[in-house]
Protein backbone atom coordinates (compact mmCIF):
# COMPACT_ATOMS: atom_id res chain seq x y z
CA UNK A 1 0.00 0.00 0.00
CA UNK A 2 1.18 3.42 -0.81
CA UNK A 3 2.05 5.09 2.37
CA UNK A 4 0.63 8.37 1.30
CA UNK A 5 -2.89 8.94 1.17
CA UNK A 6 -4.70 12.11 -0.24
CA UNK A 7 -7.12 12.83 2.64
CA UNK A 8 -7.79 13.33 6.27
CA UNK A 9 -10.70 10.95 5.86
CA UNK A 10 -8.26 8.23 4.22
CA UNK A 11 -5.95 8.52 7.00
CA UNK A 12 -9.07 7.90 9.36
CA UNK A 13 -9.93 4.91 7.26
CA UNK A 14 -6.29 3.39 7.88
CA UNK A 15 -6.22 4.50 11.75
CA UNK A 16 -9.34 2.59 12.18
CA UNK A 17 -7.75 -0.72 9.85
CA UNK A 18 -4.89 -0.61 11.74
CA UNK A 19 -5.61 0.17 15.23
CA UNK A 20 -7.35 -2.28 17.83
CA UNK A 21 -10.76 -1.39 18.59
CA UNK A 22 -10.43 0.01 21.99
CA UNK A 23 -7.79 2.34 20.97
CA UNK A 24 -9.66 3.71 18.10
CA UNK A 25 -12.35 4.27 19.76
CA UNK A 26 -11.02 6.40 22.33
CA UNK A 27 -9.81 8.84 19.45
CA UNK A 28 -13.34 9.31 17.48
CA UNK A 29 -15.09 9.01 21.38
CA UNK A 30 -17.20 11.89 22.33
CA UNK A 31 -19.40 12.46 25.14
CA UNK A 32 -23.25 11.09 25.70
CA UNK A 33 -24.86 11.01 22.12
CA UNK A 34 -21.79 12.89 20.34
CA UNK A 35 -24.28 15.90 19.19
CA UNK A 36 -21.53 18.19 20.14
CA UNK A 37 -18.58 16.44 18.31
CA UNK A 38 -21.33 15.19 14.74
CA UNK A 39 -22.12 19.20 15.32
CA UNK A 40 -18.20 20.48 15.13
CA UNK A 41 -18.04 18.84 11.45
CA UNK A 42 -21.16 19.77 9.88
CA UNK A 43 -21.24 23.23 10.82
CA UNK A 44 -18.53 23.73 8.44
CA UNK A 45 -20.31 21.83 5.76
CA UNK A 46 -23.05 24.87 6.27
CA UNK A 47 -21.17 27.63 5.06
CA UNK A 48 -19.60 28.82 2.24
CA UNK A 49 -17.33 30.84 0.18
CA UNK A 50 -17.74 33.36 -1.97
CA UNK A 51 -14.69 33.11 -4.68
CA UNK A 52 -13.29 35.86 -7.49
CA UNK A 53 -12.98 35.00 -10.71
CA UNK A 54 -10.33 37.63 -11.64
CA UNK A 55 -7.32 39.30 -9.22
CA UNK A 56 -4.28 38.30 -8.48
CA UNK A 57 -2.27 35.09 -8.75
CA UNK A 58 0.82 33.70 -8.06
CA UNK A 59 2.20 32.08 -5.10
CA UNK A 60 -0.10 32.54 -1.46
CA UNK A 61 1.57 33.15 1.64
CA UNK A 62 -0.11 31.07 4.49
CA UNK A 63 2.07 32.36 7.25
CA UNK A 64 1.11 34.56 10.21
CA UNK A 65 1.49 34.76 13.98
CA UNK A 66 0.27 32.90 17.33
CA UNK A 67 0.69 34.34 20.49
CA UNK A 68 4.46 35.66 19.28
CA UNK A 69 5.85 32.33 17.45
CA UNK A 70 5.92 32.08 13.73
CA UNK A 71 3.67 29.99 12.06
CA UNK A 72 3.76 28.77 8.15
CA UNK A 73 0.16 27.96 8.04
CA UNK A 74 -2.35 29.19 10.81
CA UNK A 75 -2.54 25.52 11.89
CA UNK A 76 -1.24 24.11 15.39
CA UNK A 77 -1.01 20.66 17.24
CA UNK A 78 -3.78 20.70 19.91
CA UNK A 79 -2.82 18.58 22.89
CA UNK A 80 -4.14 15.11 23.11
CA UNK A 81 -3.61 12.74 26.24
CA UNK A 82 -1.47 9.74 26.19
CA UNK A 83 -1.01 8.74 22.13
CA UNK A 84 -1.13 4.99 22.38
CA UNK A 85 -1.24 4.40 18.36
CA UNK A 86 2.31 4.86 18.04
CA UNK A 87 5.50 3.89 19.77
CA UNK A 88 6.92 7.52 19.37
CA UNK A 89 3.89 9.33 20.62
CA UNK A 90 4.25 12.72 21.16
CA UNK A 91 8.02 13.19 20.10
CA UNK A 92 6.85 12.09 16.38
CA UNK A 93 3.99 14.22 16.21
CA UNK A 94 6.85 17.14 17.75
CA UNK A 95 9.28 16.38 14.85
CA UNK A 96 5.90 16.56 12.28
CA UNK A 97 5.08 20.11 13.51
CA UNK A 98 8.64 21.51 13.21
CA UNK A 99 9.23 19.90 10.04
CA UNK A 100 6.38 21.89 8.82
CA UNK A 101 6.89 25.10 10.76
CA UNK A 102 3.98 25.09 12.97
CA UNK A 103 3.91 25.27 17.04
CA UNK A 104 3.45 22.05 19.16
CA UNK A 105 0.94 21.75 21.97
CA UNK A 106 2.04 19.17 24.40
CA UNK A 107 -0.60 17.36 27.24
CA UNK A 108 -0.17 17.16 30.71
CA UNK A 109 -0.58 13.67 30.41
CA UNK A 110 1.11 12.87 27.41
CA UNK A 111 3.37 9.45 27.31
CA UNK A 112 6.40 11.57 26.31
CA UNK A 113 8.09 13.60 28.97
CA UNK A 114 8.22 17.81 27.92
CA UNK A 115 11.98 17.94 27.55
CA UNK A 116 11.93 15.23 24.66
CA UNK A 117 9.07 16.85 23.03
CA UNK A 118 10.48 20.29 22.96
CA UNK A 119 13.86 19.14 22.17
CA UNK A 120 12.00 17.78 19.17
CA UNK A 121 10.11 20.96 18.68
CA UNK A 122 11.33 24.49 20.20
CA UNK A 123 8.33 26.21 19.77
CA UNK A 124 6.52 23.89 22.24
CA UNK A 125 3.47 24.87 24.55
CA UNK A 126 2.65 23.27 27.60
CA UNK A 127 -0.69 22.03 28.25
CA UNK A 128 -1.61 22.82 31.92
CA UNK A 129 -5.19 21.12 33.93
CA UNK A 130 -6.10 22.79 36.87
CA UNK A 131 -4.95 19.93 38.82
CA UNK A 132 -3.59 18.98 42.60
CA UNK A 133 -2.49 21.92 44.98
CA UNK A 134 -1.02 25.26 43.82
CA UNK A 135 1.92 23.72 45.13
CA UNK A 136 1.54 21.02 42.38
CA UNK A 137 1.14 23.63 39.67
CA UNK A 138 3.84 26.11 40.30
CA UNK A 139 6.18 23.00 40.10
CA UNK A 140 4.37 21.76 37.41
CA UNK A 141 5.06 25.42 35.88
CA UNK A 142 8.53 25.70 36.72
CA UNK A 143 9.52 22.28 34.79
CA UNK A 144 7.86 23.90 31.41
CA UNK A 145 9.84 26.94 31.73
CA UNK A 146 12.82 24.99 32.22
CA UNK A 147 12.31 23.20 29.41
CA UNK A 148 11.80 25.80 26.82
CA UNK A 149 7.89 25.97 26.66
CA UNK A 150 7.11 28.97 25.07
CA UNK A 151 3.63 29.08 26.27
CA UNK A 152 1.36 27.81 28.49
CA UNK A 153 -2.53 26.35 27.48
CA UNK A 154 -4.65 26.45 30.08
CA UNK A 155 -7.23 23.79 29.45
CA UNK A 156 -10.27 24.56 31.48
CA UNK A 157 -13.30 23.16 28.71
CA UNK A 158 -13.29 19.32 30.17
CA UNK A 159 -15.81 18.59 33.30
CA UNK A 160 -14.80 14.40 32.55
CA UNK A 161 -18.07 13.71 30.79
CA UNK A 162 -17.46 10.40 29.64
CA UNK A 163 -20.45 8.67 29.46
CA UNK A 164 -21.62 7.67 25.61
CA UNK A 165 -24.40 6.18 24.24
CA UNK A 166 -22.29 3.45 22.16
CA UNK A 167 -20.08 2.16 24.86
CA UNK A 168 -17.22 4.49 26.78
CA UNK A 169 -14.00 2.53 24.96
CA UNK A 170 -11.91 0.51 27.17
CA UNK A 171 -8.96 1.80 28.80
CA UNK A 172 -6.76 -0.05 30.85
CA UNK A 173 -5.38 1.26 33.72
CA UNK A 174 -1.70 -0.44 33.29
CA UNK A 175 -0.64 -3.14 31.30
CA UNK A 176 0.36 -5.76 33.26
CA UNK A 177 0.10 -9.70 32.08
CA UNK A 178 -3.41 -9.80 32.80
CA UNK A 179 -4.33 -6.78 30.77
CA UNK A 180 -1.74 -8.51 27.90
CA UNK A 181 -4.19 -11.37 27.90
CA UNK A 182 -7.47 -9.91 27.97
CA UNK A 183 -6.86 -7.46 25.31
CA UNK A 184 -4.88 -10.01 23.25
CA UNK A 185 -8.35 -10.68 20.77
CA UNK A 186 -8.13 -7.16 19.63
CA UNK A 187 -4.29 -7.38 19.05
CA UNK A 188 -3.58 -9.77 17.38
CA UNK A 189 -6.48 -9.05 14.73
CA UNK A 190 -3.93 -6.09 14.20
CA UNK A 191 -0.68 -7.46 13.65
CA UNK A 192 1.13 -4.42 12.01
CA UNK A 193 0.26 -2.26 14.94
CA UNK A 194 1.48 -4.69 17.11
CA UNK A 195 4.77 -5.15 15.30
CA UNK A 196 5.41 -1.31 15.42
CA UNK A 197 5.63 -1.53 19.07
CA UNK A 198 7.53 -5.02 19.44
CA UNK A 199 9.83 -3.26 17.08
CA UNK A 200 10.16 -0.46 19.48
CA UNK A 201 11.14 -2.94 22.43
CA UNK A 202 8.32 -1.33 24.09
CA UNK A 203 4.54 -1.45 24.84
CA UNK A 204 1.68 1.62 24.80
CA UNK A 205 2.69 3.65 27.87
CA UNK A 206 0.01 4.95 30.45
CA UNK A 207 1.58 7.02 32.40
CA UNK A 208 2.09 10.29 32.38
CA UNK A 209 5.44 11.95 32.83
CA UNK A 210 4.83 15.49 32.75
CA UNK A 211 2.51 15.13 36.14
CA UNK A 212 5.01 14.12 38.35
CA UNK A 213 5.64 16.32 41.26
CA UNK A 214 7.96 16.26 44.17
CA UNK A 215 10.26 14.00 42.85
CA UNK A 216 8.21 11.21 42.70
CA UNK A 217 6.95 8.40 40.42
CA UNK A 218 5.00 9.15 37.30
CA UNK A 219 1.12 8.24 37.56
CA UNK A 220 -0.66 6.05 35.65
CA UNK A 221 -2.88 7.57 33.07
CA UNK A 222 -5.75 7.18 35.71
CA UNK A 223 -4.40 8.10 38.66
CA UNK A 224 -3.20 11.32 37.30
CA UNK A 225 -7.34 11.61 35.58
CA UNK A 226 -7.96 10.83 39.38
CA UNK A 227 -6.12 13.34 40.95
CA UNK A 228 -7.36 16.06 38.42
CA UNK A 229 -11.26 14.90 39.05
CA UNK A 230 -10.31 15.55 42.55
CA UNK A 231 -9.51 18.95 42.74
CA UNK A 232 -11.97 21.77 42.89
CA UNK A 233 -12.28 23.59 39.81
CA UNK A 234 -10.53 26.92 39.40
CA UNK A 235 -12.37 30.21 39.51
CA UNK A 236 -11.31 33.70 37.83
CA UNK A 237 -9.28 34.24 40.27
CA UNK A 238 -7.65 31.28 40.11
CA UNK A 239 -7.03 32.15 36.50
CA UNK A 240 -5.13 35.21 37.04
CA UNK A 241 -3.27 33.62 39.51
CA UNK A 242 -1.58 31.75 36.71
CA UNK A 243 -1.52 34.35 34.70
CA UNK A 244 0.67 35.62 37.15
CA UNK A 245 2.84 32.94 38.00
CA UNK A 246 3.83 31.70 34.12
CA UNK A 247 6.43 34.54 32.71
CA UNK A 248 4.76 34.31 28.89
CA UNK A 249 1.99 34.21 26.99
CA UNK A 250 -1.46 32.20 28.88
CA UNK A 251 -3.66 30.50 25.93
CA UNK A 252 -7.05 29.60 28.10
CA UNK A 253 -8.68 27.08 25.87
CA UNK A 254 -12.52 26.03 26.49
CA UNK A 255 -14.46 29.32 25.77
CA UNK A 256 -17.59 29.34 24.15
CA UNK A 257 -19.12 32.43 25.64
CA UNK A 258 -18.95 35.96 24.86
CA UNK A 259 -19.13 36.79 29.14
CA UNK A 260 -16.35 34.39 29.45
CA UNK A 261 -14.16 35.84 26.77
CA UNK A 262 -14.31 38.96 28.14
CA UNK A 263 -13.41 37.84 31.73
CA UNK A 264 -11.08 36.16 30.04
CA UNK A 265 -9.86 39.24 28.96
CA UNK A 266 -9.84 40.92 32.19
CA UNK A 267 -7.77 38.29 34.11
CA UNK A 268 -4.53 38.84 32.06
CA UNK A 269 -4.92 35.86 29.26
CA UNK A 270 -2.95 36.36 26.12
CA UNK A 271 -5.52 34.26 24.02
CA UNK A 272 -8.34 32.00 24.09
CA UNK A 273 -9.40 29.09 22.61
CA UNK A 274 -12.96 28.98 21.15
CA UNK A 275 -13.30 25.13 21.78
CA UNK A 276 -15.72 22.51 23.37
CA UNK A 277 -12.63 19.97 24.01
CA UNK A 278 -13.85 17.79 20.76
CA UNK A 279 -17.52 16.97 21.82
CA UNK A 280 -15.67 15.28 24.35
CA UNK A 281 -17.50 17.91 27.38
CA UNK A 282 -20.67 18.93 27.64
CA UNK A 283 -23.14 16.94 25.32
CA UNK A 284 -25.25 19.71 23.32
CA UNK A 285 -22.31 22.77 23.40
CA UNK A 286 -22.47 23.85 20.16
CA UNK A 287 -19.82 24.02 17.26
CA UNK A 288 -16.93 26.05 18.13
CA UNK A 289 -17.48 27.78 14.92
CA UNK A 290 -20.85 28.52 15.49
CA UNK A 291 -19.86 30.79 18.20
CA UNK A 292 -16.31 31.94 16.68
CA UNK A 293 -17.61 35.01 14.80
CA UNK A 294 -19.45 36.97 18.06
CA UNK A 295 -16.50 36.04 20.13
CA UNK A 296 -14.24 37.21 18.11
CA UNK A 297 -16.07 40.43 17.29
CA UNK A 298 -16.33 40.81 21.06
CA UNK A 299 -12.33 40.44 22.11
CA UNK A 300 -10.55 39.87 19.15
CA UNK A 301 -9.14 43.71 19.35
CA UNK A 302 -7.65 42.62 22.67
CA UNK A 303 -6.47 39.34 22.80
CA UNK A 304 -5.37 36.82 19.91
CA UNK A 305 -8.10 34.22 19.67
CA UNK A 306 -7.99 31.05 17.69
CA UNK A 307 -10.51 27.94 16.92
CA UNK A 308 -10.47 24.35 18.27
CA UNK A 309 -12.61 21.64 16.86
CA UNK A 310 -13.88 19.83 13.85
CA UNK A 311 -10.95 20.56 11.58
CA UNK A 312 -10.38 17.90 8.63
CA UNK A 313 -9.74 20.10 5.49
CA UNK A 314 -7.82 23.07 4.69
CA UNK A 315 -10.91 25.29 3.33
CA UNK A 316 -12.00 24.93 7.41
CA UNK A 317 -8.98 26.66 8.06
CA UNK A 318 -9.39 29.55 6.14
CA UNK A 319 -13.29 29.45 6.94
CA UNK A 320 -12.49 30.10 10.28
CA UNK A 321 -10.06 32.72 10.06
CA UNK A 322 -12.35 34.91 7.65
CA UNK A 323 -14.45 34.23 10.89
CA UNK A 324 -12.28 35.72 12.96
CA UNK A 325 -9.78 33.30 14.23
CA UNK A 326 -5.68 33.87 14.29
CA UNK A 327 -5.24 30.04 13.78
CA UNK A 328 -6.63 26.74 14.69
CA UNK A 329 -5.70 23.77 16.47
CA UNK A 330 -5.74 20.27 15.31
CA UNK A 331 -6.68 17.27 17.28
CA UNK A 332 -7.86 13.68 15.98
CA UNK A 333 -6.79 14.44 12.61
CA UNK A 334 -2.97 14.26 13.10
CA UNK A 335 -3.75 11.53 15.67
CA UNK A 336 -5.26 9.48 12.64
CA UNK A 337 -2.07 10.16 10.67
CA UNK A 338 0.22 8.96 13.52
CA UNK A 339 -1.80 5.99 13.50
CA UNK A 340 -1.67 5.79 9.84
CA UNK A 341 2.25 5.97 9.31
CA UNK A 342 3.77 7.72 12.35
CA UNK A 343 5.51 10.99 11.69
CA UNK A 344 5.47 10.70 8.07
CA UNK A 345 1.81 10.17 9.17
CA UNK A 346 1.52 13.10 10.62
CA UNK A 347 3.42 15.00 7.88
CA UNK A 348 1.21 13.94 5.28
CA UNK A 349 -2.26 15.66 7.25
CA UNK A 350 -0.44 18.70 7.06
CA UNK A 351 0.82 18.73 3.86
CA UNK A 352 -2.84 18.24 3.52
CA UNK A 353 -3.89 20.64 5.27
CA UNK A 354 -1.50 23.52 3.64
CA UNK A 355 -2.73 22.06 0.08
CA UNK A 356 -6.50 22.92 0.86
CA UNK A 357 -5.32 26.33 2.26
CA UNK A 358 -3.76 26.96 -0.55
CA UNK A 359 -6.61 26.31 -3.26
CA UNK A 360 -8.87 28.12 -1.12
CA UNK A 361 -6.67 31.10 -1.00
CA UNK A 362 -6.54 31.00 -4.99
CA UNK A 363 -10.11 30.87 -5.23
CA UNK A 364 -11.04 33.47 -3.27
CA UNK A 365 -7.99 35.49 -5.07
CA UNK A 366 -5.78 36.14 -1.87
CA UNK A 367 -2.18 36.21 -1.98
CA UNK A 368 -1.96 36.34 2.23
CA UNK A 369 -4.03 34.11 5.16
CA UNK A 370 -3.95 37.27 6.81
CA UNK A 371 -6.11 38.94 4.19
CA UNK A 372 -9.02 37.00 4.83
CA UNK A 373 -12.18 38.28 6.11
CA UNK A 374 -16.07 37.49 6.37
CA UNK A 375 -16.79 38.95 3.25
CA UNK A 376 -14.94 35.85 2.03
CA UNK A 377 -17.43 33.09 3.48
CA UNK A 378 -21.40 33.04 2.94
CA UNK A 379 -22.80 32.36 6.62
CA UNK A 380 -26.21 31.42 6.11
CA UNK A 381 -28.90 32.65 8.50
CA UNK A 382 -29.17 31.10 12.30
CA UNK A 383 -25.49 29.69 11.98
CA UNK A 384 -23.74 31.96 14.82
CA UNK A 385 -24.72 31.14 18.15
CA UNK A 386 -23.82 33.87 20.13
CA UNK A 387 -23.89 32.81 24.18
CA UNK A 388 -23.23 35.17 27.21
CA UNK A 389 -23.95 38.45 25.05
CA UNK A 390 -26.75 39.04 27.42
CA UNK A 391 -24.81 38.58 30.75
CA UNK A 392 -21.67 39.86 28.98
CA UNK A 393 -23.75 43.73 28.78
CA UNK A 394 -25.31 43.50 31.83
CA UNK A 395 -21.96 43.09 33.05
CA UNK A 396 -20.59 46.36 31.95
CA UNK A 397 -23.56 47.99 32.92
CA UNK A 398 -23.03 47.13 36.24
CA UNK A 399 -19.66 48.06 36.32
CA UNK A 400 -19.85 51.13 34.24
CA UNK A 401 -21.17 53.39 37.04
CA UNK A 402 -18.17 52.39 39.39
CA UNK A 403 -15.53 53.20 36.67
CA UNK A 404 -17.36 56.67 36.16
CA UNK A 405 -17.42 57.08 39.95
CA UNK A 406 -13.65 56.45 40.31
CA UNK A 407 -13.38 58.84 37.29
CA UNK A 408 -15.05 61.16 38.53
CA UNK A 409 -13.13 61.26 41.62
CA UNK A 410 -9.56 61.08 39.65
CA UNK A 411 -8.65 57.73 40.42
CA UNK A 412 -7.49 57.11 37.18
Amino acid sequence: MNPWFETVTEAQRRAKKRLPKSVYGALIAGSERGQTIEDNQKAFTELGFAPHVAGPIGERDQSTTLLGQPLSMPVMISPTGVQAVHPDGEVAVARAAAARGIPMGLSSFASKPIEDVIAANPSTFFQLYWCGSKEDLVERMGRARAAGAVGLILTLDWSFSHGRDWGSPVIPEQLDLRTMVKFAPQTLIRPRWLSTYLRSGSLPDLTAPNMAVRGGAAPGFFGAYGEWMGTPPPDWDDVRWICEQWDGPVLLKGVIRVDDARRAVDAGVAGISVSNHGGNNLDGTPASIRALPVIADAVGDQIEVVLDGGIRRGSDVVKAVALGARAVLIGRAYLWGLAANGQAGVENVLDILRGGIDSALLGLRKTQVTELDRGDVVVPAGFERALGVADAAADEETSAPAERTKTEAGVR
